[in-house]
């Protein structure tokens, strides 16, 4: 990554739909230049597109946005990192095995082969694989997480199938590419991008979960001994908490502030008697926290999912996401699991020329456009093309092609043709104009 680049990404989820473009250089480092977004709300469900039309005339409005932004125009983006997020979204673990010859040297043709294999494991039909992880090797009778240049005569690994349902793909596609004529250079899986930018490498090494809470679903990720161990996507987010909130006859716009303003995870010691604009605060309180601690329970027992204890988790749990602003959230989550809780945040070879981006609510943005930038050398913007000009500034004209030029005596003039002329031109009001140089 050591010649300068320019990174687009995008990611269309339930709350929001939001793009941005970065610059990287040097050793790994993402200069992020531009953020824009709009609200997605009813043209995605799940993280699945909805309605193509509106999402596409929201993605275009978006990108012109971009492109109009200082440190980007006058470049325009010809291609889309994008982030893969939903429901549906899930790992499957799976073992594969290759037999060998005697004595065979582990090479990367050999673990594309493994992987290919992996591939084809057979899954549920709805389901599409979208990426493979390898999660451990074994060569010979020695695990390994390193396992090329081992030697041995059988190699077996593990592997997390990441898999979700064909739509959520074939919409993406069907709005980019083919409404919008914006190639797509790449599918970023958003929950590992955000653990692989967000989590340090003792966290994952110690044993840590990457909890990201958004408004229609929550993912899940753990990592032990280095490596993906668990990712699971649960049906539940902070508009879950919102839309209970409208259950006390409010518009879901004014619940959402009530809950960002008022709303507690954790019940107060003593409970208040104020009113909301005619809602009673103890009826937000009782709805917040009830729909909280149900978030939080289906959080902590994923580690029962993934066969694992709190003892096997020593790094704790890392969170991001609109859903983890809410008050009291960290903390509840903190009780529920006995683990530490922090929130996540950049690490320091990410910077952000766009001050106006704050970095909540950007970390998986950021993380689809740096994973695009250390996976592939693609280029995502075009300089416009430039015509060359003289150094007058304007264009050359065509050059004339050389007439013979023959001396001819001059002719006698016809003074009756002279006078019919100066008769003629007097109807018109003035002399006879040459208008040549009004056609083009």
């Amino acid at each position: 990554m050591s010649e300068e680049r320019y990174i687009a990404a995008i990611e269309i989820s339930s709350s929001k739909i939001i793009a941005a473009v970065g610059k990287t250089y040097g050793e790994g480092h993402l200069e992020v230049i531009a953020i824009e977004q709009e609200k997605g709300v009813d043209t995605v469900r799940y993280g699945i597109i909805q309605n193509l039309e509106e999402t596409s005339v929201k993605v275009a409005r978006i990108i012109d946005r971009l492109e109009r932004r200082t440190g980007v125009a006058p470049r325009q983006v010809k291609g889309l990192f994008v982030g893969l997020s939903g429901r549906s979204l899930r790992s499957i673990p799976t073992d594969v095995h290759l037999n060998l010859p005697e004595d065979t040297e582990i090479t990367d043709e050999i673990l594309a082969r493994l992987r290919n294999e992996a591939m084809r494991s057979a899954i549920d039909n709805s389901l599409e694989v979208v990426d493979v992880v390898p999660r451990l090797y074994q060569v010979g009778k020695t695990e390994t997480h390193s396992p090329k240049g081992n030697i041995g005569n059988f190699i077996q690994a593990t592997y997390d199938l990441i898999v979700c349902r064909p739509e959520l793909k074939r919409n993406l596609s069907r709005t980019i590419p083919d409404k919008l004529r914006i190639r797509i250079d790449g599918f970023v899986v958003t929950a590992l991008a955000t653990g692989h930018l967000i989590l340090t490498a003792d966290e994952k090494r110690l044993g840590c979960m990457l909890v990201d809470i958004g408004a229609e679903t929550t993912t899940v990720t753990i990592y032990r001994k280095g490596c993906l161990a668990y990712f699971a996507t649960l049906p539940l987010g902070g508009r879950n908490i919102t839309r209970d909130i409208t259950s006390l006859n409010v518009l879901e716009e004014n619940a959402e502030d009530i809950k960002i303003t008022s709303g507690n995870a954790i019940p107060r010691e003593t409970p208040s008697s104020l009113n909301l604009n005619g809602v009673k605060h103890s009826d937000v309180s009782n709805l917040v926290v009830a729909r909280s601690e149900e978030i939080v329970a289906n959080i902590v027992e994923q580690m029962e999912y993934a066969g694992l204890k709190e003892t096997d988790l020593p790094g704790g749990i890392v969170v991001i996401g609109g859903g983890a602003r809410l008050q009291g959230m960290t903390d509840l989550l903190s009780q529920q699991s006995n683990l530490a809780v922090r929130r996540g945040k950049m690490p320091s070879y990410v910077s952000f020329d766009d001050t106006m981006a704050s970095g909540h609510d950007t970390e998986e943005i950021v993380s689809v456009m740096y994973a695009g930038a250390t996976l592939s050398n693609v280029e995502c913007l075009q300089e416009p093309e430039r015509q060359e000009l003289p150094a007058t500034g304007s264009p050359l004209p065509p050059e004339e092609p050389e007439v013979e030029i023959v001396e001819r005596r001059p002719k006698k003039q016809n003074k009756f043709l002279t006078g019919f002329k100066s008769r003629i031109a007097g109807l018109f009001g003035g002399p006879a104009e040459d208008n040549s140089d009004l056609i083009e």
